[in-house]
C-alpha cells in the first residue's frame, strides 16, 4: 500500500498509547490489576478487558462489517469472571493490538475516505481511526492512573518526571538541555 502520512502518524500514536499502558502494567503486580479504587469502579483488569473487546470488535472486518460485532458483550467487559486471569487478559490484549496493527498496515491513503460503520453510524476510515485513538488514549490514561496509585513510591515516570522539565527542553540547535 502507498505510504500515508496520516496512517503512519496514527500507527505511531497507537504504539505510544500501548507503550504507556504496558509501561504502567509492568510497574504493578498482576494481583493489583484486579483492585478498583472503590466499589463499583473499574480496575485495570476491567479496562484491559474492555479495550481488548473493543479492539477485537472494531478491527475485525474493519472495512466490510459494522465495528460493533453482534457477538460482542460490551457490558460483560466490565464484569470480572473466573476466566479473567492475568494470562487470559494478556492474551486478549495482545490479540487486540495485533488486529489493530494488521488492519492499519493493510490500509492505504485511498482508504481514508471510504465509509465504515460503528453501531450503524457511518464514519470515514479517517474518522473511525481518530475515534479509536481518542478512546484508547482515554483508557490508557486510566490504566496509568490506577497503576501509579498502586505502585506508590515505586512508580517510575513514563514521561518527563516531575520537576525535571528543563532537562528535556530542546535548544535552538536541536540538542537537549542537560543531556
Amino acid at each position: 500500500m502507498p505510504d500515508s502520512p496520516f496512517l503512519e502518524e496514527a500507527k505511531s500514536r497507537f504504539r505510544m498509547i500501548r507503550r504507556l499502558a504496558d509501561g504502567a502494567l509492568a510497574q504493578v503486580p498482576e494481583e493489583a490489576w484486579f483492585r478498583p479504587l472503590a466499589p463499583g469502579e473499574n480496575s485495570i483488569a476491567l479496562v484491559m478487558k474492555h479495550l481488548s473487546g473493543n479492539m477485537r470488535s472494531r478491527w475485525t472486518g474493519f472495512l466490510t462489517t459494522d465495528g460493533e460485532k453482534p457477538d460482542r458483550n460490551r457490558d460483560g467487559e466490565f464484569e470480572l469472571e473466573a476466566a479473567d486471569t492475568p494470562g487470559a487478559l494478556r492474551e486478549r490484549w495482545e490479540t487486540g493490538w495485533t488486529l489493530l496493527h494488521r488492519t492499519l498496515d493493510g490500509l492505504g491513503e485511498g482508504d481514508l475516505a471510504r465509509t465504515v460503520t460503528i453501531r450503524g453510524e457511518p464514519h470515514t476510515v479517517l474518522q473511525a481511526i481518530v475515534r479509536q485513538l481518542a478512546h484508547y488514549g482515554y483508557h490508557a490514561g486510566q490504566i496509568v492512573l490506577l497503576a501509579r496509585h498502586f505502585a506508590g513510591e515505586r512508580w517510575t515516570s513514563l514521561s518527563i518526571p516531575k520537576g525535571r522539565s528543563r532537562e528535556f527542553e530542546v535548544n535552538r540547535d536541536g540538542t537537549t538541555r542537560g543531556a
